[in-house]
């Protein structure tokens, strides 16, 4: 062999070893299960953010999330307000199965009388238990809302190996308290004792008495300490990171710098807490803040996870438990929270239900793509079981992963969507293709008529056709009688006996 041939033998051979490791490199990283983070937001309306078309608030990190990943259209909570939301989030169930169905609060607003929600009985099945079992370590930092340390539904007890942040939501009214929980014990906050209830005198109020709402320990910035030092502790094994933070719910509180970035930007005027919650010198501002601020959190997680190189192997989805709030100072009609739907938080109108679903996971969901596939958050347990090449039977819900990794052909579909909650007066929805059935009162008036409309030409729910279709009108009580479990305790149960179904027979 001459010179030249032995130099070409030499570069082939070098070629083919690098070839080979790179291929098992890839190999191995297609074997791995990828990092899952959940980020939830609070109350947060489906038009709040730039990339569902929100013009006054900047939210630049979550934008980017959505150009590098793909945005849902039509994804809805489980249900329109806090607690029940995260149950049917952690559970896989829809409103007429779950455990919990509405904000059942035990104790009071003060420390001594912390007490929670109704918490999750034991031995229920969590997507953290899911994960748990695949091998993940496990995290939940934010609100929880499902029960106390000393009772089943502690975090601990439910599927999580690490806890911080608020056990009751009447605690999470207040964006300093004077502590937030680590696992089973409190972390105490250089905050004084704050009544974010108190209502201000409008004729005497002076920035003093506004700044009596102010702490110097934002529970937010706590939260995201917490996350990076989990994904630091973490980074060498999977990790599911469950991070539901507290804004944009009330009480209207930010770290002034923040609320510095919108002042003059908006005509304003004080609102001194008559509707509950935080009085405060600058509402919009304060709410435009609060919701940049979270945006700058999920920027911070983002950036966490590309200099720790798990870019390529992480996951991040992002959400919210229910519509835009309609107290404590938010203008949800301002900044057109909802996009222009009907309804808000604790409606099962679009606005109280539709909610921004963004994706993101470098070289696996297709970028800069929008999906139009009806979901819902009850679907995250089934997508989670095949991502983790698990198996769910207990589960209302179906896997989101064809449709996020560009397989949209072998998806899934729902046959309908059934939403029920038993505030308000009592409420049914169903959703069925482009069908959507809405029915009020049903508490006090189980014989109240459906509501009918079409959400392809009428998104914004204004043109009740139910009087043209009575076919659809049997179908949805067909799906009533169907979906519909007894409720555990009086307080939820509003689908009475003498009222199973209306004519369905006629």
């Amino acid at each position: 062999m001459n010179k030249n041939s032995w130099f070409f033998f030499t570069c082939l051979l070098i070629l083919s070893m690098q070839v080979n490791s790179q291929t098992k490199e890839k190999k191995k990283d297609e074997l791995k299960l990828p990092n899952v983070i959940y980020i939830y937001a609070d109350d947060m309306g489906w038009g709040e953010l730039g990339c569902y078309g929100q013009t006054k608030i900047a939210t630049p990190n979550i934008d980017r999330m959505a150009v590098e990943g793909m945005r849902f259209t039509d994804h809805y909570t489980s249900t329109p307000v806090c607690a029940p939301a995260r149950c049917m989030l952690m559970t896989g169930k829809h409103g007429g199965h779950t455990y919990i169905h509405g904000n059942y609060e035990l104790g009071g607003f003060p420390d001594q009388l912390e007490g929670g929600q109704m918490p999750l009985p034991e031995g229920t099945f969590t997507i953290a238990k899911l994960m748990q079992n695949a091998g993940y370590a496990t995290a939940a930092i934010g609100k929880w809302g499902l029960g106390m340390n000393d009772n089943t539904g502690n975090p601990l007890k439910q599927g999580f190996d690490y806890f911080y942040g608020y056990l009751d939501q009447k605690q999470a009214h207040n964006y300093y308290p004077t502590h937030l929980w680590e696992n089973d014990h409190w972390d105490t906050l250089n905050n004084p004792v704050i009544d974010v209830h108190r209502k201000l005198d409008t004729a005497t109020a002076t920035d003093k008495d506004f700044d009596y709402f102010k702490g110097k320990d934002y529970a937010v910035t706590k939260m995201t300490e917490k996350a990076l030092a989990f994904i630091d502790k973490n980074k060498k094994k999977p990790f599911f990171l469950y991070l539901p933070y507290t804004i944009p719910h009330v009480s209207l509180q930010a770290p002034d710098e923040w609320i510095q970035k919108y002042i003059g930007k908006f005509e304003e005027h004080p609102y001194y807490g008559q509707n509950g919650y935080a009085a405060t010198k600058y509402p919009l501002s304060t709410y435009a803040a609060m919701i940049s601020y979270l945006d700058a959190q999920i920027g911070i997680i983002m950036e966490k996870i590309k200099k720790s190189g798990l870019d390529n192997n992480t996951i991040i989805l992002f959400s919210s438990d229910n519509g835009a709030s309609f107290n404590g100072g938010v203008d949800r009609f301002f900044f057109n929270s909802n996009g222009g739907l009907r309804g808000a938080k604790m409606d099962l109108f679009e606005g109280g239900i539709r909610e921004p679903f963004i994706a993101r996971w470098p070289g696996k969901i297709p970028e800069g793509t929008t999906s139009h596939l009806v979901s819902v958050q009850f679907d995250i347990m089934a997508t989670l079981a095949e991502l983790t090449h698990q198996s769910v039977s207990n589960t209302d819900g179906i896997s989101l992963l064809p449709v996020l990794t560009g397989n949209g052909n072998l998806q899934k579909k729902h046959d309908y969507l059934y939403f029920e909650y038993p505030e308000k007066g009592g409420q049914l929805a169903i959703r069925l293709g482009d069908w959507k059935g809405v029915k009020l009162d049903v508490r006090h008036h189980p014989e109240k008529k459906w509501m009918l409309f079409n959400l392809k030409s009428d998104l914004n729910e204004t043109e009740d056709i139910a009087d043209k279709h009575p076919e659809l009108i049997k179908q949805f009580e067909i799906i009533v009688k169907k979906e519909h479990q007894q409720a555990h305790i009086k307080d939820w149960e509003f689908v009475h006996p003498k009222f199973p179904v209306n004519n369905i027979n006629e």
